[in-house]
């Protein structure tokens, strides 16, 4: 592991990643992140709201797929005004 740690390639990215650079690599990371974290929030929503009337499982998955349809346009538009407000 520390041999993955001590990576300069590995090093600089985490870097990135911690002070918020935002380049193509930590950009798609974050949105898998964050796409990840959002499929977890909308499993636990649709088993909240619909676990009793369509099954916890069914409901989860349905509300696993479609959190992130709400999450990626943000996450993306996001980015673009980090980016826009980065450059200037």
């Amino acid at each position: 592991m520390s041999e993955f740690l001590n990576n300069p390639n590995v090093s600089a990215l985490l870097t990135n990643m911690v002070t918020g650079n935002l380049t193509l690599t930590t950009g798609l990371l974050w949105l898998i992140v964050a796409t990840i974290i959002s499929m977890i929030g909308g499993a636990i929503g649709g088993m909240i709201l619909a676990g009793k009337e369509i099954g916890y499982i069914f409901s989860a998955t349905i509300g696993a797929l479609f959190a992130p349809t709400g999450a990626i346009p943000a996450i993306l538009l996001g980015f673009a005004a980090l980016n826009f407000l980065s450059n200037n």
